[in-house]
């Protein structure tokens, strides 16, 4: 690219031309404990220094939200949200409330009526 041409960082179609771990300056695991039905919701407000990402997840989580419900939102892979949720979980601006695990056979009844639910559609 030569000097004074523009970068370009957003691409129409494809969206941000930013690779999703370098909003998480590359960590990959959270340091709280999250599945994708945990609970989760704002106690704090946004500070100046918070990212703009974590300012966006504050923002969503107003009233409680699943982890995968913010994901959808922001527009950034399930393990890269569940490290910025942990960081405001860290910061105290965030409470959650982690679902209990299910045994296998609640986990396979509950599968077999999504199924269900899903073919009717």
């Amino acid at each position: 690219m030569a000097a004074g041409d523009e970068e370009i960082w957003l691409d129409d179609d494809a969206g941000p031309l930013i690779r999703p771990y370098t909003v998480n300056e590359g960590r990959t695991h959270a340091t709280v404990r999250l599945d994708m039905l945990s609970l989760v919701v704002a106690t704090g407000d946004p500070t100046p220094e918070m990212d703009p990402e974590h300012v966006r997840v504050l923002e969503l989580c107003h009233t409680p939200i699943s982890v995968t419900e913010v994901a959808a939102h922001i527009r950034l892979p399930l393990a890269v949200t569940k490290v910025l949720i942990a960081d405001l979980l860290d910061r105290g601006a965030m409470a959650t409330r982690v679902s209990s695990p299910l045994s296998g056979a609640e986990d396979r009844a509950l599968l077999e009526a999504l199924l269900d639910g899903l073919q009717r559609l």
